[in-house]
């Protein structure tokens, strides 16, 4: 039996319970997940800035004023590569107070002050403010207040701390790790660039002035990675390089936090080693690689939903006709329907229209409904462009409109459209809403859209699946989209039973996704640390990552190992035989591992056929002469050729990057790469990794 917790929810937006709040899906996320805790009896708290909305809220709220004031100046050191107008420390006067609204068995506890008070509408200051205006720091001023409210007001008082965001909690389970009553649960809800730092005097200052436990030391950046390896990364927004003495905010909250949440396997199973991402490589030199390592016991998924009301509502009494008609598009004809902010990269909207544009521009006869929300509109003319050349077959619009109007568009489309890029989405609640009314989705095979399962096997697939991108113009990914809708209009003409099952399955597998779920997880996980029980690693995980010196099943190990074409795992566990080595061998090549493949070779000469071995040691065919490059390799979708920026851009310097000529199926030609240019490959599978040209 669940013992009763007392769960307090912190994050720097938590105002679910009124639309007229919200900024973000977290602070939806986080008021359904506490009321469904509450409804389970435990005692839900949330606290959360005022924003300056006290007011507001008290016209339609009955808001308690407590008796609570805390007077006191906060020191915040600034960098001065950054903050170049400034003095080297800024000091805050603040006067915080704490108000209460009790909702739906839930305790809102709302902190304010003159700084938390700032922006009102918008929350969040704009990152342009950084280096301009203190208003910036406005995050960081919660972070230390929460902690001073959450020790002032509930003492004592043993509760479990959820915080939520490493970069809005980065201070908080350090500061309270010493603390034998205060449990810290961190949750990732995006993937921010797992290495993302901020400036180390600022952290020590602050910790010290919290009682914290001090940082371990500066991790050091990737002097002996390829310098073009690591510039490009920035194309890939998944890692920066920072200057000297910043720290790295997921590694204060892994190291300090009791218990590390995440929305879904594939996005905890991604944060923990970006498998077949540019950044791979790199990861694994770095020390946050360690850091991830010596914490994955205490990564778990507490998972996410679709909300209650988009489950509760019918889509059958959704008139299809009547919907399309009035957005001007025709009700025969199959429709499919993407539903995301405007963010041209991260949701892949760039090639999303330019497929919509290509494929109705090659007579495909099909409606489009996009929406690309956006409050100041869509300012890039391609997208107006190309609306009024397919107008009829295209509605774009990028306003927000009440909630059941989306729900009337996904529900009068039979296919929905999702391909996000970068692996920045967690859950995506908008594929889910749109599945679960019945259509079938087309979306990345990102990990963190895995639960989908549109890129499951025949028999249980939901929809279609497209390769993830990392690249911010991909024609890949546009090619791909044109192909699988085109699948798509073709299995719907044609073969109306198999669409019938696929959008039944896709619309069982959303359907799944309840905060009734949600809570399960989080209070499975949440229960075990009340009651003092370790966490455990998970096997499953160690194997996916790579991770067998913590492993003890070799026969488990053997296998996974020769899955990743790691010849050293193999050997630590199972003789190496012909056999073996010749299996290691093609999992690695198919990986494009090249120096997996040759360390199998160097084991056990031989073992590998002459054919094999020469495609691998001849990939790379160069004529010095006419400084000409031909590049083979079969399962290669494209190469490219990343040559460094000089020095003169600092650690934020952009490389070159050009694309080899697809001259055949697996055979790339170009100009001879210089001396530290790389190769970036992008596999037909979609795994993207590096390969190099060794000169004389």
């Amino acid at each position: 039996m669940e013992p009763r917790m007392h769960i307090i929810e912190t994050y720097f937006e938590c105002c679910g319970f009124d639309h007229t709040f919200i900024q973000g899906g977290t602070s939806v996320y986080l008021w359904n997940l506490s009321k469904t805790f509450a409804a389970r009896g435990h005692r839900v708290s949330i606290v959360t800035p005022a924003h300056g909305r006290l007011d507001d809220l008290r016209t339609r709220y009955d808001v308690e004023d407590l008796p609570y004031e805390d007077t006191y100046t906060l020191p915040v050191p600034l960098d001065p590569t950054v903050w170049q107008e400034f003095p080297a420390e800024a000091e805050l006067a603040l006067t915080t107070t704490a108000h209460r609204i009790r909702l739906e068995g839930v305790d809102l506890y709302f902190l304010a002050n003159e700084w938390l008070n700032r922006l009102p509408d918008t929350f969040y200051p704009p990152y342009h403010s950084k280096g301009r205006d203190l208003v910036f720091f406005k995050p960081l001023v919660f972070q230390v207040d929460a902690v001073r409210f959450l020790r002032a007001w509930f003492g004592d008082e043993k509760a479990l701390v959820h915080a939520h965001e490493p970069y809005y909690h980065y201070l908080l389970p350090a500061a309270l790790r010493d603390d034998p009553t205060k449990l810290v649960v961190s949750n990732v809800q995006s993937n921010m660039p797992i290495a993302k730092k901020v400036y180390g005097p600022e952290v020590r200052r602050l910790l010290g002035l919290l009682g914290g436990s001090a940082p371990r030391p500066v991790e050091k950046s990737v002097a002996d990675a390829p310098p073009a390896m690591v510039q490009y990364q920035q194309r890939t927004h998944l890692h920066y390089e920072y200057g000297p003495d910043n720290i790295a905010v997921y590694e204060l909250t892994a190291e300090h936090a009791d218990l590390i949440d995440f929305l879904s396997p594939g996005q905890l199973d991604f944060y923990a080693g970006f498998r077949d991402t540019p950044f791979e490589e790199l990861f694994r030199r770095l020390p946050m690689a360690d850091v991830v390592r010596r914490n994955a016991h205490k990564m778990f998924v507490g998972g996410c939903a679709i909300s209650d009301q988009w489950l509760a509502w019918d889509p059958a009494e959704v008139d299809r006709a009547a919907v399309l008609k009035e957005l001007g598009l025709d009700p025969s004809l199959p429709t499919f329907f993407h539903n995301a902010r405007y963010a041209v990269h991260h949701k892949g909207q760039l090639e999303l229209i330019r497929a919509v544009d290509r494929v109705l521009g090659q007579g495909l006869e099909a409606n489009f409904i996009v929406r690309c929300i956006s409050g100041s509109g869509i300012d890039d003319p391609l997208f107006h462009e190309v609306a009024a050349r397919r107008a009829g077959r295209l509605h774009l619009e990028w306003e927000r409109v009440p909630e059941r109007q989306v729900f009337g568009y996904a529900a009068a489309s039979d296919f929905c459209l999702f391909p996000s890029k970068f692996e920045m989405d967690t859950f995506l609640i908008a594929q889910g809403e749109a599945m679960a009314v019945g259509s079938v989705p087309i979306a990345t095979d990102q990990r963190g859209m895995e639960h989908f399962r549109h890129a499951d096997r025949p028999d249980t697939t939901t929809g279609f699946a497209v390769n993830r991108s990392f690249a911010e113009d991909d024609e890949l990914l546009v090619t791909a989209l044109t192909e699988r809708i085109r699948q798509a209009v073709d299995l719907w003409r044609d073969d109306p039973e198999g669409y019938r099952e696929l959008a039944g399955r896709a619309s069982a597998v959303a359907r799944g996704f309840t905060w009734g779920h949600c809570a399960d997880l989080h209070l499975a996980a949440f229960t075990r640390l009340w009651r003092g029980e370790p966490a455990r690693l998970d096997a499953d995980l160690a194997v996916r990552q790579g991770w067998f010196d913590l492993l003890d099943d070799d026969g488990h190990t053997a296998e996974a190992a020769v899955a990743l074409g790691d010849v050293d795992a193999y050997e630590r566990c199972a003789p190496l035989d012909d056999a073996a080595a010749r299996r290691l061998f093609a999992a690695a090549w198919a990986r494009a591992d090249f120096a997996a493949c040759e360390r199998t070779v160097a084991r056990r000469p031989g073992a590998v056929a002459t054919d094999d071995l020469a495609r691998l040691r001849e990939r790379a065919q160069l004529d010095p002469g006419n400084r000409h490059l031909v590049y083979r390799l079969p399962h290669a979708a494209r190469v490219e050729v990343v040559s460094p920026a000089d020095g003169a851009g600092g650690v934020r310097a952009l490389p070159h990057v050009r694309t080899l000529e697809r001259t055949a199926p697996g055979v790339f030609s170009g100009p001879l790469p210089a001396p530290g240019d790389l190769l970036l490959l992008t596999l037909e599978s979609g795994r993207v990794t590096w390969d190099e040209v060794r000169h004389g």
